[in-house]
C-alpha cells in the first residue's frame, strides 16, 4: 500500500481533506486517516485494502510510554511539510526539540520517495532543501490568486477559477495538495476540476452565519502560526469589514506563560481582538491562572480585551453593533459549550 502522510504545524488538516476529496471526485480507490471529517465522508477513518492510503501525521507522541512522533510510525513514501511553528510546549520543551522531529520524518523519507515542503516557510524550506539520495524534493509555494466581491478564485493561464475557500495559507494548502497528487497520476487539468467544490475541513473557516452586511466563522485555530493565518485571511477576503476575532486559550502551550510571548502579533490583523481563557479548564490540567498582563504582554496588543467566563464574554459580544462586521471564534476547545449558533441568532436579531 503507497502511504501518503502529510504533516506540518498548521495546514495538516485541510491539505490531507483536500487529497481526500480530490481522490473522491475521481473515484479513485484509497483509505484514509484524518483529524476532522470532510464534507463527503461518513468517517475520519478508512481501512480496507485500497492500493493507497493518505494519513494526517501528528507531530504529538505516539503514547505517554513511547515517545516516538506519531507522523514517524507511518513510513511515508510521499511525505509533506506544510510549515513549522513551535507547539505542544508540554512535550517539547524548547523549538529546537520541536523542528527536529520534522527532520526526522524528512530523513525518514525513502530512496525512490518524495518530500513536498512548503518554500514559503523558513524552517520548512530549510528541511525540505536538504539534499537527500535518490529522493525528489518538491518545494511550493501559494497559489496564485484574486479576491472578488468576496470569493477567491485561482488565476491558472487565462483562466479564473472560483473556489468556496479562502485565505494565503489555503492558497498554500492548494498547491501543496497539488504536488503531492501530481505524484499520484492527477493531472492539473483534473485537480482544478475537483477543487472547485472542496468546501474545506471541519471547523476550520467554517461559516456559523452569513447575511449581507456581517459573516461569523469557527475556526480551529490555536498556535500562533493559525491565528494570524486565520485572522490574515478573514480580514483580506472582507477588507471593507471590521473583523473581531476572539481566541480561546485552551491548550497546554497557550496557557503557559512561558509561550505566551510567541502569540506577539498574532492578533495584529483584527480591529477588536478578544482573548477569553476558562478557569475550569485550567483546573483540569492542573495549571495555574495567567495574569491579564502575563497575556497582554504575550500579545503585545493595546486593544486586547480578555475574559476569564463566558458569560461576560456573550454579554460583551451581544453590546456591540454588527452592521459590516466579521465574528471570528478560534479555539481547539468549545468556549464553555457556547452555543455558537444560537449566538449568531441574538448577535444579529
Amino acid at each position: 500500500q503507497q502511504r501518503i502522510v502529510i504533516a506540518g504545524s498548521h495546514g495538516k488538516t485541510t491539505i490531507t481533506a483536500m487529497i481526500m476529496h480530490v481522490l473522491q471526485y475521481f473515484d479513485r480507490a484509497f483509505d484514509y486517516v484524518v483529524g476532522a471529517k470532510p464534507e463527503g465522508f461518513k468517517n475520519i477513518i478508512r481501512l480496507t485494502d485500497a492500493p493507497l492510503i493518505v494519513i494526517e501525521g501528528d507531530e504529538y507522541l505516539s503514547s505517554p510510554i513511547d515517545k516516538t512522533p506519531k507522523f514517524l510510525k507511518y513510513h511515508h513514501h510521499i511525505g509533506l511539510i506544510s510549515g513549522i511553528a513551535w507547539d505542544h510546549i508540554n512535550v517539547f520543551p524548547t523549538e529546537e526539540q520541536y523542528v527536529e522531529q520534522f527532520e526526522l520524518f524528512a530523513d525518514a523519507t525513502p530512496k525512490a520517495g518524495s518530500l513536498v515542503y512548503c518554500q514559503e516557510d523558513a524552517l520548512t524550506s530549510m528541511i525540505g532543501g536538504k539534499e537527500r539520495v535518490d529522493v525528489n524534493g518538491l518545494g511550493y509555494e501559494e497559489h496564485p490568486h484574486i479576491v472578488d466581491n468576496g470569493i477567491t478564485y485561482l488565476i491558472v493561464g487565462n483562466e479564473n477559477i472560483p473556489l468556496k475557500i479562502f485565505g494565503k495559507h489555503n492558497m498554500q494548502n492548494i498547491n501543496g495538495a497539488k504536488k503531492v497528487l501530481q505524484r499520484i497520476g492527477i493531472s492539473e487539468d483534473q485537480f482544478y476540476s475537483a477543487i472547485q467544490s472542496f468546501k474545506g475541513a471541519h471547523q476550520r473557516l467554517e461559516v456559523v452565519f452569513e447575511d449581507g452586511a456581517t459573516a461569523i466563522f469557527k475556526d480551529f485555530a490555536h498556535a500562533p502560526s493559525k491565528v494570524s493565518a486565520t485572522t490574515l485571511a478573514v480580514r483580506q477576503q472582507f477588507p471593507e469589514r471590521d473583523l473581531v476575532a476572539c481566541l480561546e486559550l485552551h491548550t497546554y502551550s497557550s496557557l503557559n506563560r512561558t509561550f505566551l510571548p510567541q502569540y506577539k502579533g498574532s492578533l495584529k490583523y483584527t480591529n477588536l481582538p478578544i482573548v477569553f481563557f476558562s478557569e475550569e479548564a485550567l483546573q483540569k490540567k492542573g495549571m495555574d491562572s495567567p495574569s491579564e498582563e502575563d497575556i497582554r504582554q504575550g500579545f503585545d496588543n493595546p486593544h486586547l480585551k480578555i475574559f476569564r467566563n463566558v458569560t461576560s464574554l456573550s454579554a460583551f459580544l451581544q453590546d456591540q453593533d454588527w452592521e459590516e462586521k466579521n465574528l471570528l471564534l478560534m479555539s481547539s476547545g468549545n468556549f464553555e459549550g457556547l452555543n455558537l449558533k444560537e449566538l449568531s441568532k441574538t448577535l444579529l436579531s
